[in-house]
């Protein structure tokens, strides 16, 4: 079990890179100090957004390395694990173990849609492997495998398995899931245009996105659910959800890391294949960022 219950926001990092697509670890130094000044309560690196599937393993070493050293457990540090077979899952989280990490967040294999009962083979076996604890990342919409809420009933007897991510774009799942298993997992909003709904069905975390962008509004937002203060919640929650849908599309990387620049808060530049974005999708993304800059809301005190 973690040292202390996962919760609150966990911002999922971009990596960022130089021009020539390098590494840029000076900006991941500013990325991670810039969060925890925001009050963040955990990070996780080597996501979807952190565009794992272009890292060499070593440069994933790397990046896990140097935000476990700049976040000095201050803050709880969760590693993606999503590689395309169980031997290569399991032999990463046992490489991984010694690198600083407090936890690790897995997907079910990548390209293979596998079955229910393959993607439980495949998560206990990540957990036989693992020294540390796991958060579950269930995103059928993006990766065609779903970790349904029977399924995560069935896990329930594996003690590595302390949370999850929700990300199937069915708010309806937690409060099945709570039903089915009370408080046994720590549930994370993981959508972000969803997180507010989440929040009130009783999630208690967020894998949030846009908040590379707005630190500081996510925050806000996920404390001022978590008293109660609704009314408050849905004035931000409102002047947010025009940014937060851009954590729902296929680009969202590349949305995701121009707001970041728009904000200056992070770097754009993406790694092929991916691009950066052009014309008129440009455009709209810059207009629906700048004018959020341009209107940004009061934040509350606590």
């Amino acid at each position: 079990m973690p040292d202390r219950p996962w919760g609150g926001v966990f911002p999922a990092l971009t990596t960022p890179f130089t021009s020539s697509f390098a590494l840029d670890l000076p900006a991941l130094d500013r990325q991670i100090e810039l969060q925890l000044s925001a009050g963040v309560d955990g990070l996780v690196v080597l996501g979807s957004l952190g565009e794992n599937g272009t890292l060499s393993a070593a440069e994933k070493r790397e990046v896990l390395l140097r935000t476990a050293a700049v976040a000095a457990g201050r803050v709880p540090v969760l590693a993606g694990v999503a590689e395309t077979t169980t031997a290569a899952a399991c032999e990463t989280v046992r490489a991984w173990a010694d690198l600083g990490a407090n936890g690790f967040m897995v997907l079910p294999a990548m390209q293979y849609a596998a079955d229910s009962r393959e993607a439980m083979a495949h998560l206990r076996a990540i957990a036989a492997a693992s020294p540390l604890p796991i958060m579950i990342y269930n995103n059928p919409v993006a990766y065609r495998v779903d970790v349904t809420p029977a399924m995560f009933a069935e896990l329930a007897d594996e003690p590595k398995f302390v949370a999850l991510k929700e990300s199937s774009d069915n708010v309806r799942r937690i409060t099945d899931i709570v039903n089915a298993v009370g408080a046994r997992y720590r549930i994370f909003a993981g959508v972000d245009d969803l997180a507010l709904e989440c929040f009130l069905a009783g999630a208690v975390g967020w894998v949030a996105g846009l908040v590379c962008a707005f630190p500081h509004e996510t925050v806000a937002l996920h404390r001022l659910a978590q008293s109660g203060r609704w009314d408050e919640a849905r004035a931000i929650y409102r002047w947010f959800t025009p940014m937060l849908h851009l954590d729902t599309h296929v680009k969202f990387v590349q949305y995701i890391k121009l707001a970041a620049a728009l904000a200056g808060t992070g770097t754009e530049t993406v790694r092929p294949p991916r691009l950066p974005l052009v014309g008129e999708e440009r455009a709209a993304a810059e207009r629906t960022v700048r004018e959020a800059l341009a209107s940004r809301p009061p934040l509350p005190s606590f």
